[in-house]
């Protein structure tokens, strides 16, 4: 073992990530307690299980960590065309739970292919972008680039498993990074704005505010820019004229009844707090009767009455809330800061681009995954089903991110100087 590589790993990032899993883990098993709970180990319960195969991500480290870092890159592909496979697989072999075909139970285990496949999309992102073929202003690279993208997000829409989708778009955060045009992210940016704005506001009110909107902007771009630049200006403008007047049509039609009713209450043009929105009232409950400090382990009473579906999974930040307070979750909170603005800090050292659009794209995955996650628990994102990494129980979203923190820590320890 060459002990100036061991020097170079990002200890603090493993460390972190050690610290983040022990809480989750002790988290999972507080939110399962009861007088009949056994050992922190055993198989039989989810803290047990989590605890498992958090050993078992361990026992992958080292052969993840000291592999030839050539070896992501030059089977990416393979990888990925994995990846794909498995997730059509679910069509045909796949088992349905809570609704979405997600699964292959094999034995006794459940594996979500989906987890996986955000590591193969990431590799391959990472190949195809330091590629010296690479070139944003050829049509034909950037259709390459939004098919292995679309691609797994299709597959998990159809499943449906929307928040999967959502982490797989978080890629084109790194596209831009690279050097993506800006103004297609203001465009996604605008279309955001008016599809919530249409929701909220009557055809004519949004119209008239559309129109004021346009002649304003129309006349910073005419004292601006050349006359050339209004065209595409105007192109985008009818752009999102026509999709504001197709919300509605996407909304009622193309979306399910469950996440209609989500977005009108985070919106607030609904209030159920007993029927649809249940899980996000109970959750802003248990975190707000936290306090300061919290009520203590094991010692949360929402936690203890099952009042949060879900508690150890998507809402395990209630519990956290609850039971370790402001204290504990801006802790929490923070741990997941350091860490991402590590990866980031770390990212922007290498002269090679494939380990730094590696980084870009965890930290990517890793930020939608955290802000989501949280955003759900607070009631600030309607509930889309995505797991808060490292900290949620999901054995196989666990062994994903164990796995991504890893290459992670493989590329930066080989970083050229």
């Amino acid at each position: 073992m060459n002990k100036s590589f061991l020097f170079r790993i990002d200890w603090l990032s493993f460390f972190i990530y050690l610290i983040l899993v022990s809480f989750g883990i002790t988290n999972i098993y507080s939110t399962g307690f009861t007088d009949d709970t056994q050992s922190l180990m055993e198989w039989g319960s989810p803290a047990g299980k989590q605890f498992w195969i958090f050993l078992f991500s361990l026992l992958l480290l080292p052969f993840v960590l000291f592999i030839n870092s050539n070896f992501f890159e030059h089977l990416s592909y393979v990888f990925y065309s994995l990846s794909i496979l498995s997730l059509i697989g679910l069509f045909f072999f796949g088992q349905k739970i809570s609704g979405a075909t997600s699964w292959y139970l094999i034995g006794g285990f459940s594996l979500q292919p989906s987890e996986f496949a955000k590591i193969t999309t990431a590799l391959l992102i990472s190949t195809k972008l330091s590629s010296i073929q690479m070139d944003f202003k050829k049509g034909r690279d950037l259709i390459k680039l939004f098919v292995m993208i679309g691609a797994p997000t299709a597959l998990v829409i159809l499943q449906p498993d929307a928040g999967s989708a959502l982490v797989f778009l978080s890629l084109f955060f790194v596209l831009f990074r690279e050097g993506l045009d800006m103004r297609v992210f203001y465009l996604a940016i605008g279309l955001v704005i008016v599809f919530i704005l249409t929701l909220l506001f009557e055809p004519l009110t949004l119209s008239l505010a559309l129109v004021v909107l346009f002649l304003m902007a129309f006349q910073w771009v005419k004292k601006n820019n050349s006359r050339t630049k209004r065209t595409p200006f105007l192109l985008v403008f009818l752009g999102l004229v026509f999709f504001s007047f197709s919300v509605n049509f996407i909304f009622n039609n193309v979306f399910e009844q469950r996440h209609r009713d989500r977005f009108n209450i985070i919106l607030g043009l609904e209030v159920d707090s007993q029927g649809i929105g249940y899980n996000i009232n109970q959750s802003k409950i248990a975190i707000g009767s936290g306090g300061f400090s919290g009520k203590g382990f094991l010692n949360g009473t929402q936690t203890k009455g099952d009042f949060v579906p879900e508690q150890h999974t998507d809402y395990i930040f209630s519990t956290i809330g609850e039971e370790w307070g402001f204290l504990g979750s801006s802790g929490l909170i923070i741990l997941f800061t350091i860490l991402l603005l590590r990866i980031l800090y770390r990212a922007e050292k290498h002269t090679n681009p494939f380990p730094r659009i590696f980084s870009y794209c965890f930290a990517s995955m890793l930020f939608i995954h955290f802000f989501i996650n949280i955003g759900m628990t607070l009631g600030l994102v309607p509930t889309v089903g995505i797991p808060l990494p490292y900290i949620s129980y999901g054995g196989t979203n666990l062994l994903a991110f164990s796995l991504m923190l890893f290459i992670y820590l493989n590329l930066d320890a080989n970083r050229l100087s």
